[in-house]
């Protein structure tokens, strides 16, 4: 029952994927078809952003009233309107407001979704669990990718989007026959219902104490908004909003959006060849999440994020400087492609990952929807900022430079990560809970 409802779940890391990777191969028709200005491209792939913003803005008290659950189920609605909305749009205006509905059903189901699945999982495979999330994730982008391929022959745009739909019923579908959070239950009061839940999803002889440490952790907060400010949570918060910011400023999402441009910009002329070339990227990051999904309980948290930021900054580096040298002209799509392979790579295996299973772990049990929302907003924003953002910056200081300035941030992200990122492996929601409110050193726990 744990899998089926990990699985289904995260279905919803599916759409979320499909979502923000449809758009590379789409935009390079709807910008034919609406005479797009450059400005414009960014707004049409940045406005599924801001709803998003929205979305993980009021998703978190949804989430902690009426319930991870039923919230998902709304979520798999929404979007498919959203779908439907984007591939019948007559005009930028309606294809802006379709995307915005799309985007608010995905700056839910973002961080519900790994909620909902470290609430459920046991501890020796939260983190696994977890990833198989950010694994619906990666496979979207590459299903994404792979549609974009299929259509980008009759440039039908359109049907690239309705696609959606179907990974959607799924989603709404699958969400009815999995039972609701333990510890939502608990933190509403019904006990009993939680106890018939845990009985369903562990052995026996673990249902009473696990129940009893729910129980202990729920009475210990009163579930108000002001909690996350107080200086107990400033810790938890810290590392939630800042791993949040982290994993967008690092430049992550200018590859996924953009892919088939920045090979386009590396010499690969053919939309097909350049779109074709983005599924070879997504493939990658598939693979090394799937890796990452199986150290994550073994190596921890903290290994694979640093050597994950370590790796995407060197290709960063060395993305910047292929575009540097006028030279190696014959051969930069190729460079290019090895680059952004290695930073993609780097990514999945750790800061990819990690980001949202860390946010899904840190937080009181009472205020963890409203706490994950507040870090998933910050994740957002920083998406809608680099996304909006990247296309302006390659013409104003270049695209080697663009690039470099990624990697720079990246290395201060390293250094975040290394000062204030703890170690969560092998502890049970309510320990990490204790000793974030403990303060100590990340290395601690």
């Amino acid at each position: 029952m744990v899998y089926l409802a990990a699985a289904i779940s995260a279905l919803g890391g599916m759409l979320f994927g499909y979502d923000i990777g449809v758009i590379s191969g789409a935009i390079l028709f709807i910008k034919k078809d609406f005479s797009l200005s450059q400005g414009m491209e960014e707004i049409v792939v940045s406005s599924v952003l801001l709803g998003s913003l929205v979305g993980a803005a009021v998703g978190g008290f949804l989430a902690d009233r009426i319930g991870r659950r039923r919230l998902l189920i709304i979520t798999a609605a929404v979007f498919g309107l959203g779908a439907i909305g984007a591939a019948l749009a007559p005009g930028t205006a309606w294809l802006l407001a379709a995307r915005i509905v799309a985007g608010g059903a995905i700056g839910i189901a973002s961080f519900v979704a790994p909620l909902y699945i470290s609430e459920i999982g046991p501890v020796d495979i939260r983190g696994k669990l977890v990833s198989i999330n950010q694994v619906a994730l990666t496979s979207g982008i590459v299903t994404s990718y792979l549609i974009d391929y299929a259509f980008a022959g009759s440039q039908a745009w359109r049907w690239m989007f309705a696609m959606a739909v179907i990974p959607a019923a799924a989603f709404g579908v699958g969400l009815i026959f999995i039972p609701n959070s333990p510890r939502w239950l608990v933190s509403r009061g019904h006990v009993d219902q939680a106890r018939a839940v845990l009985n369903r999803i562990r052995p026996r002889d673990q249902v009473e104490s696990e129940l009893s440490d729910i129980q202990l952790s729920a009475a210990q907060q009163k579930g108000h908004w002001s909690e996350l400010f107080s200086p107990l949570l400033r810790p938890a918060m810290i590392v939630g909003v800042g791993l949040a910011i982290a994993q967008q400023i690092t430049g992550i999402n200018t590859v996924i959006y953009y892919a088939p441009t920045i090979f386009k910009f590396a010499g690969l002329s053919s939309s097909s060849v350049a779109i074709l070339a983005s599924v070879g990227v997504g493939v990658v990051n598939v693979a090394l999440t799937i890796v990452a999904m199986e150290l994550i309980d073994w190596v921890g948290r903290r290994p694979l994020l640093l050597a994950s930021l370590a790796g995407m900054a060197m290709s960063l580096v060395v993305l910047g400087l292929a575009f540097a040298m006028p030279q190696l002209s014959g051969s930069l799509g190729w460079i290019a492609a090895a680059s952004l392979m290695v930073y993609v790579g780097s990514f999945a295996v750790g800061l990819g990952p990690v980001f949202w299973l860390i946010l899904s772990e840190i937080y009181p049990l009472r205020i963890r929807g409203r706490a994950m929302s507040i870090g998933t907003a910050a994740n957002w924003s920083a998406n809608l900022i680099v996304a909006i953002s990247f296309l302006t910056l390659t013409h104003v200081v270049g695209k080697a430079a663009t690039f470099w300035l990624y990697g720079a941030v990246t290395i201060g992200a390293w250094l975040f990560a290394f000062f204030l990122v703890p170690e969560t492996k092998g502890k049970t929601l309510e320990q990490i809970e204790t000793y974030m409110r403990a303060g100590k050193h990340p290395e601690a726990l």
